[in-house]
C-alpha cells in the first residue's frame, strides 16, 4: 500500500446539463465529483453539457475533490468529441460507460493521446453489463491509466433480469468479480449508486455492506447521500483506536524480536499490522482534507495539489 491514500467515500454525479447543480457542487462535502455526459443528459443536450461542463470546470473552484467526466461511449456520436474535451479540462479522471472489452480502453486511450491529453489523466472504466464483468481482469490490466473500477448496477441487474433488493444478493457475484479484479491490479473500487433517495437507512445498509465488501466507497446519485456515505466509508472511532493498538502491540512484539504479539486475547502479526497502518492512513488523510475544507472561500488547489495522494487506491 503506498504511504498516503485517496478518500473516495463518496463519488457524486453531477449532471453536466444541468448547470444549478455544477454550481452546488462547489460546496458540497463529497470526495469526488462525476461531471456526467452520459446517462443524465438527453441526446440533444449533449452538446450543450459539454461545454458547460468544460466551462464549469474552467471557472475552478471545486478544491481538493476529485474531478472526473463521464463521457459517452466511442460507438456514439459524441464520444470522440467528449473525448477530446476532456483532454483539456482540468480532470483527475474520465470515466468509461459499458466498458466490456480490453479493446474499448485502447480505443479511449489513443483518442486522448490523440487530443494531447495529459500522462497524469486517469481512466476509471465502469462494469456494468454481464460481458464486462466477465472481462473485468482484462479490463484493469488494459493500461497503465486504468486507475479504478466502477460498479454500474443499476443497468447491471436490468441486463441480469434481477430484482433490486435490499440485500443486493442478485449482485453479490459480480461485486465480488469486479473488487478481485481491482484489487488484483492495485485499482480502486467503487460501488454502484442507491436509487432510492428517499430510502435512507437502506443506503445507509448498501454502504455498510460495500465497505464490508471492500470497496472503497460508493458512487452517488444525490447530494443527500454524501454525509451517510462520508461516514460509513470512514474508520469508525473503535475501529481506529483497535488499529492503533495493534501497531503498537507488533512494534512492541518486534523490539522484543518477537514475529506475533497478543491484543485483548488475539493473535496479530504481519498482515493484521498492514491492515491497521491502512486504517490509520485512511484516517488521517481524511482528516486531511475536513482540514482543508474548513477555511471558507479557500480553494485549497485546483488540481492534484489539492489532494492527499494521485496514486492509485491500491488497498
Amino acid at each position: 500500500m503506498p504511504p498516503t491514500y485517496r478518500p473516495r467515500r463518496s463519488i457524486l454525479f453531477v449532471p453536466g446539463s444541468n448547470r444549478r447543480a455544477l454550481e452546488r457542487a462547489r460546496d458540497l462535502p463529497a470526495d469526488g465529483l462525476i461531471f456526467d455526459l452520459e446517462d443524465a443528459v438527453a441526446p440533444g443536450a449533449k452538446a450543450e453539457a459539454r461545454i458547460a461542463a468544460a466551462a464549469a470546470l474552467a471557472a475552478g473552484g471545486y478544491g481538493r475533490r476529485e474531478r472526473v467526466l463521464r463521457v459517452n461511449a466511442l460507438s456514439t456520436a459524441w464520444g470522440e468529441a467528449d473525448l477530446a474535451a476532456a483532454a483539456t479540462m482540468p480532470l483527475d479522471a474520465v470515466l468509461l460507460p459499458k466498458v466490456e472489452r480490453a479493446g474499448q480502453v485502447d480505443d479511449a486511450v489513443a483518442a486522448l493521446d490523440r487530443a494531447g491529453a495529459p500522462a497524469s489523466l486517469e481512466l476509471w472504466c465502469m462494469l456494468e453489463t454481464p460481458r464486462g464483468i466477465l472481462a473485468a481482469a482484462e479490463i484493469a490490466a488494459a493500461n497503465p491509466r486504468v486507475t479504478a473500477l466502477v460498479a454500474g448496477t443499476s443497468d447491471l441487474t436490468k441486463e441480469l433480469h434481477a430484482r433490486h433488493t435490499r440485500e443486493r444478493g442478485p449482485v453479490a457475484t459480480a461485486l465480488g468479480l469486479l473488487l478481485l479484479a481491482a484489487r488484483a491490479y492495485g485499482q480502486a473500487a467503487l460501488d454502484g449508486v442507491h436509487l432510492d433517495i428517499a430510502d435512507h437507512e437502506g443506503f445507509a445498509e448498501a454502504c455498510e455492506q460495500g465497505k464490508a465488501l471492500g470497496f472503497d466507497g460508493k458512487t452517488l446519485i444525490h447530494p443527500s447521500q454524501i454525509e451517510i456515505a462520508n461516514r460509513v466509508f470512514a474508520p469508525a472511532a473503535s475501529e481506529l483506536a483497535w488499529a492503533r493498538r495493534v501497531i503498537a502491540a507488533h512494534a512492541e512484539a518486534t523490539a522484543r524480536s518477537a514475529g506475533v504479539a497478543l491484543v485483548d486475547g488475539r493473535l496479530v502479526e504481519n498482515l493484521h499490522v498492514e491492515e491497521a497502518r491502512r486504517v490509520v492512513a485512511i484516517a488521517e488523510a481524511i482528516a486531511q482534507i475536513e482540514e482543508a475544507d474548513r477555511p471558507s472561500g479557500s480553494d485549497a488547489g485546483e488540481s492534484r495539489a489539492g489532494c492527499v495522494d494521485t496514486s492509485r487506491n491500491g488497498v
